[in-house]
């Protein structure tokens, strides 16, 4: 079991770390139609990058504390929201975190009950999620490398 000091201290840098990222969406935004037009647009493209850095590396440091390395969920989960909600990263994030919520609880019932007794750790699922998704992902990116002759 986890102290509860732990939890809420994870708890309350997380939730600091998602309503700063939350603040930067429209950055975010500009920043995936390239750095040359985010700075034409005004941002200061390295800070933001940056800052950026810093929130998701201190998200992704402070649950990985706790709840330990997870494999493929931050590859899986982001193109899955963005194929439900879109590009814009003022929907994408809020459903990124709850489709990412929800994938884990699924997979970690599912490692949990159906081999009981035996209890099945979450990474095994999520491997066998990502790693499929993940080769889906390469073989499209080669398909259109190789037809738009980039």
């Amino acid at each position: 079991m986890y102290d509860t000091a732990l939890v809420l201290i994870v708890a309350a840098l997380s939730a600091g770390a998602i309503i700063a990222i939350a603040t930067q969406a429209r950055a975010l935004d500009a920043l995936t139609m390239g750095d040359d037009l985010a700075a034409h647009l005004g941002l200061h493209v390295e800070r933001r990058k940056m800052l950026l850095l810093a929130l998701a590396t201190l998200l992704a440091s402070a649950s990985v504390s706790v709840c330990g390395l997870i494999a493929f969920v931050g590859l899986i989960i982001p193109h899955a929201a963005r194929g439900l909600v879109g590009p814009q990263h003022r929907r994408l994030l809020p459903a990124s975190i709850a489709l990412g919520s929800a994938f884990l609880v699924i997979v970690d019932g599912l490692g949990r009950v159906l081999f009981y007794p035996t209890e099945v750790p979450v990474g095994i699922f999520t491997a066998l999620v990502g790693a499929p998704f993940f080769l889906a992902l390469l073989r499209r990116k080669r398909r259109d490398i190789w037809s738009h002759g980039l």
